[in-house]
Order: C-alpha cells, then structure tokens, then sequence
C-alpha cells in the first residue's frame, strides 16, 4: 500500500485531472491513498500529519534537503521498501511553509526531487508520476527512456 499524505486541497482541474489520470495507471500495479490536510501553520499541520501517518509503516519525507535519486535509483528503492519492510510506504508532501521537527524524527528517510520549488498540486502530480515510471521500470515494460 502506497499512502501519500499531502497539506493543500488541489483546486486546479488540470491538476486533478493530471492526479487522476496517474492514480489509474499506478493502479493496475499498486493501491494509492491519498489523505488530504487542511492548510494551516507548520504546527497544525505537523500535528495533523503525525496523527495521519503510523509508525509500521515506511514513512518518507518529500523534502527539498533529503537524498536524490535518479528514475531508476527511486524504483529500486520502492522495490526494496515493499521486499523488505511491511509493503506500506507513506509519503509525506507537508505544507508551504514545511513541517515541523517532530515529522523529520518520525520518518525513515527524506527524499528531493530537486533543489527548486513546485506548486505542492504539480508536485503531488510529479510524484504519482515517478512512482508510475517506477513500477514500469520493476516490471521490464516500456515507458521510461
């Protein structure tokens, strides 16, 4: 199970179509939670999202200082979470303003996509897209290049 925990409602319909259409594809390989969390300050929201997320599971944190990995680099690692953990991994896209540090001590690792700064709806769309690329990649079918 793939639980992506995100601060922000989208509010852009191509954003929600762009989210939509990846949830689709991500679901012939993978079920996909998405819980989404009220906007606030960076304590309500490290708050809500501690409550959201549970300690079995392999919590990530999407942060712009975390480790990089290249498409292929990020599949292995999603296989190597799902092999040798419980199979839950738990992305955590926290709010503009970040998280607090009681979400960095809970989470097992912190992943950057890059050093610049998305708009969290376009940011939630480039994750499902990796994550969908991934799962091309673990099972040898054509997509990524």
């Amino acid at each position: 199970m793939i639980k992506i925990i995100c601060v922000g409602k989208i509010k852009e319909k191509y954003l929600t179509d762009l989210i939509n259409d990846y949830l689709l594809r991500i679901s012939k390989y993978h079920k996909v939670e998405i819980v989404e969390l009220k906007d606030s300050n960076i304590k309500k929201e490290s708050l809500e999202i501690l409550e959201s997320v549970k300690q079995s599971d392999y919590n990530v944190l999407l942060d712009i200082n975390g480790e990089e990995f290249t498409s292929l680099e990020f599949a292995n690692f999603i296989s190597n979470v799902f092999t040798n953990v419980n199979g839950r991994i738990t992305f955590i896209i926290g709010g503009s303003n970040g998280v607090d540090d009681s979400v960095k001590k809970i989470v097992q690792k912190r992943i950057s996509f890059s050093h610049l700064t998305f708009p969290h709806g376009l940011f939630r769309g480039i994750l499902l897209e990796q994550l969908y690329r991934s799962f091309k990649i673990l099972n040898n079918e054509s997509y990524h290049k």
